[in-house]
């Protein structure tokens, strides 16, 4: 454990960990649930730092079935999903709670969405620095660098710190 940063609360059989236990990794995620032979095994859930979940039934370390549920508490249904799709695009919160009214937008499930810094974006996990090419999450911690693609993907796609005049600019 005092390799990888992770930390194990629970039973050893053998040595090996095996029972109840808690498996915190360094990134903060948990696991709470069942081991056996030092793997996940039976019924447990992985925590997220996010505040999401992911609550499966395991079999020697792979997850057999399971759901996932975000942080707002929508839960990811592979066969019924019609959130945020290409003929729905709400958030769940106005899927929820409704509309706001004409002239009023909600940018992000989170109303009134997150401060971007300036010259940053907010990638969905986190801010990114695209002089830096480092993505930090939103307690400023690091999370990952990101790829030519990632990258790509977040000046394209990922809202901005800044305001940008687009459009049409009147002559002066």
């Amino acid at each position: 454990m005092e390799y990888t940063g992770s930390k194990y609360i629970g039973e050893y059989v053998d040595g090996r960990m095996e029972g109840k236990a808690e498996y915190i990794l360094p990134t903060e995620t948990r696991y709470v649930g069942e081991m056996k032979d030092g793997m996940f095994h039976g019924e447990g859930t992985l925590y997220f730092p996010s505040g999401s979940r992911y609550d499966a039934v395991w079999e020697k370390g792979l997850a057999i079935k399971g759901m996932y549920t975000f942080a707002d508490g929508l839960q990811y249904d592979a066969k019924n999903w019609h959130y945020c799709d290409g003929y729905d695009r709400r958030f769940y919160t106005e899927i929820c709670f409704g509309l706001k009214p004409s002239g009023i937008s909600q940018l992000t499930n989170m109303d009134p969405p997150r401060k971007i810094p300036p010259a940053a974006y907010d990638c969905g996990d986190g801010f990114y620095n695209p002089n830096t090419r480092i993505i930090k999450d939103y307690r400023n911690r690091f999370l990952r660098n990101a790829d030519d693609d990632e990258h790509e993907w977040i000046i394209r796609t990922c809202r901005k710190g800044w305001d940008e005049i687009v459009g049409h600019r009147p002559k002066l």
